[in-house]
This record gives structure tokens, sequence and C-alpha cells, in this order.
């Protein structure tokens, strides 16, 4: 176990967790919603460092970031965990893993070593990815402080929902982020995912005036947020309060997890997500995931 880089001390041995929008507050000997940070005496605890549960040397495409060193390759990494419940999530086995068995499992392997690794394999860039690197913000950090050493360059692949506080530390070694913006009604995205929308929105913004090159994804899902005019505010969205620069990726959804009965996105609508982004000004709508 290692503590936690940003929580603070409560009444009674609670501490409140600083580390993503839900804030968690957390009595003795509890957890956060996440299952990966552990209240100990009123210390609160990470219980995932260094054990990586997904290690891969994937091109940087498939992270998805298509405008930021494109073909080269990304080292990617992750811990089991998420604090988002996605119910169609692809890697499920791993972000839901603490919250099925009540564990923490991976192989330990140190900042040091996967930065060695990354450059033995000739990447351009580490990519903390597969599941939420949010919730292991303080292996994560340590890794991209030692990666710019190297010359490496980090990018986040993330659902967004990290506090401002985390945003704050990661940004000066933070290279490059794909954040998920899986849809703009609140009422979907927290039967869905366990989360808000406005959290995710106000950390676009805050990284895109960072200046750190921003790519975000959709992922289409039928019945869920596949509507005309929900793909359509998403795209004013990026095209009002971002940039018609920042790329933006309509992606397939596949049956996984507790949608398994659902049929694959029409192709037919992410045609027409594109041509709606396209038609609102947006320069790099890319149609991925088919």
């Amino acid at each position: 176990m290692k503590e936690a880089l940003l929580y603070q001390k409560l009444a009674n041995k609670s501490v409140k967790c600083l580390v993503c929008n839900h804030y968690c507050i957390i009595k003795n000997g509890e957890k956060g919603k996440c299952r990966v940070r552990e209240n100990v005496d009123g210390i609160l605890y990470t219980l995932n460092y260094g054990k990586t549960i997904a290690i891969g040397n994937d091109p940087i495409e498939k992270k998805p970031i298509y405008h930021y060193l494109p073909h080269t390759r990304s080292y990617s990494l992750a811990t089991v965990g998420c604090n988002f419940t996605c119910k169609w999530c692809q890697n499920y086995d791993i972000s839901q893993y603490p919250q099925t068995h009540d564990d923490i499992i991976g192989e330990m392997i140190t900042p040091e070593a996967h930065v060695e690794a990354a450059v033995k394999e000739k990447c351009k860039s580490i990519a903390y990815t597969y599941s939420e690197p949010t919730i292991f913000l303080e292996y994560a950090y340590d890794i991209m402080k030692l990666a710019h050493k190297h010359g490496l360059k980090n990018i986040w692949v993330t659902n967004g929902y990290m506090s401002k506080e985390t945003l704050e530390l990661i940004l000066p070694f933070l290279d490059a982020i794909n954040i998920d913006l899986k849809g703009f009604d609140d009422k979907i995205m927290f039967k869905y995912c366990g989360g808000l929308v406005k959290p995710v929105k106000d950390n676009i913004i805050r990284v895109y005036n960072s200046h750190v090159h921003l790519e975000i994804t959709t992922l289409v899902v039928p019945g869920v947020n596949d509507s005309l005019e929900e793909l359509r505010k998403i795209a004013e969205f990026i095209s009002s309060c971002l940039s018609n620069d920042v790329p933006w990726h309509v992606t397939r959804f596949y049956p996984a997890w507790k949608m398994s009965n659902i049929d694959p996105t029409n192709i037919e609508i992410l045609k027409q997500a594109k041509t709606i982004g396209e038609k609102i000004g947006l320069k790099h709508v890319h149609i991925g995931n088919i």
C-alpha cells in the first residue's frame, strides 16, 4: 500500500478523497467507490500502486490519438479498477475487478521498469489506458515524471472524471489526452456509468485551455446516446466551447458486459454523426471501431 497523494483528513478518522469528482467521504476501515483506495486509521492508501494488470505496445492511433505523434508506438499500461461502472465496458474484467472480487491483482512492476521497457521497445510515448488512469494516479504520476526525464511523452485515455486537483497535478507532465464524452444527458450518464456530465465537460475545457493535445471520443451506444440530437449537442459543445480543430472520434459499440444482448451500432448512425459534426464546422471527425 502507498499513501494517497490527494485527500483531506476529517473528524473521527474519516477522510475525503480528492482524486476524482466523486469526492468520496470514506470512514475508517472502508474503501471509496473505486474500491482501490482504503482508509486505514485516518490515512488514505492506494491499494493498486505498482500492480500492473495489462501492458501493451500499441500504435498511438489505437488510443485513439490521430493527430499527435502519428505512426508511432505507445507503451501502454493499466492497473485494475475504475471510478465508473459503464454497462458496456469492453475491459470490464479489469476495470470492474475490485468491484466483483474485492481484491487487487497485478504484477508488481516499478515505474523505472516501465520506462526502461518503453525506451527499449522504441516507443515515443507511454499511455495510461485500458482501465481508468485517475484511480492509479500515484503510480501514473511517478511513471510520468520519469518518462519526461527519458524523453518520452505521456498520454492519458480517460473518462474525464478526475478532480481538478488531480488534473492540476498531472498537467505539467501530460502531453496528450483522449477524453470520453459519453453523452450530454445526466440521467443517462448516471444510469449507465455512475457519473455526471458537467465534471467531464469542465475538465475537457480545462485541458483545452492548458494547451495539452486533446482528442475526444464518443462511443455511440444504441438506445443510449445514439439520437441525432444528442450527437449534435456534443458536436456543438466541441465547436463552441473548444475549437473546430479538436478531433472527435465517434466509435462503434459492440456487445459487452451488461449489454451483451444489444446489437452493434448501426454504421449509418456513425456516418450521420460525422456529417453533423462536419456541418457544424468540426475539421476532424473520425469514425472508429468498424
